[in-house]
């Protein structure tokens, strides 16, 4: 569990820093503003990224996530017992399998029909989001498990 937590954590922290990266004013893997939210965001009409104190809220929301999955998995020592964490990283787990299931909806599809962001939702974003869920869900039901 210690190599599954460890490299969830990672992608975690990858993707809690792109989003501290946007938050600063970057626009990767856009070249403006504009072209960055049409492929990172995708909501009809974007026209500019989503301001900095939403994109550092989701870098420290997701930067908590990794802290919980990798405390759970025992990366490092933690002052919380097994049983919260995993009813947190549970939490966690159940929020990125719904937003990786709602990357499927049509309802979804309509909110949000930029292009690239649509064809790369479909392809790597929703599919990355379950992915994560599922392996934090295994984390926190091995933990409520042992």
């Amino acid at each position: 569990m210690t190599l599954l937590a460890t490299l969830l954590g990672a992608v975690l922290t990858v993707i809690a820093a792109l989003h501290a990266y946007w938050g600063i004013g970057g626009v990767w893997p856009g070249t403006d503003s504009r072209s960055c939210a049409r492929a990172v965001a995708g909501f009809k009409g974007i026209e500019a990224m989503p301001s900095a104190a939403a994109s550092f809220a989701v870098a420290a929301a997701l930067a908590v996530a990794a802290l919980v999955v990798m405390a759970l998995g025992g990366v490092f020592a933690s002052p919380f017992e097994p049983l919260p964490l995993a009813g947190a990283a549970l939490f966690v787990a159940l929020a990125f399998l719904g937003r990786g299931l709602l990357g499927f909806t049509p309802g979804w599809r309509r909110r949000t029909p930029e292009m690239p962001f649509a064809r790369l939702d479909v392809r790597y974003y929703s599919p990355l989001c379950l992915v994560i869920g599922v392996g934090i869900a295994i984390l926190a039901l091995s933990a409520f498990m042992a």
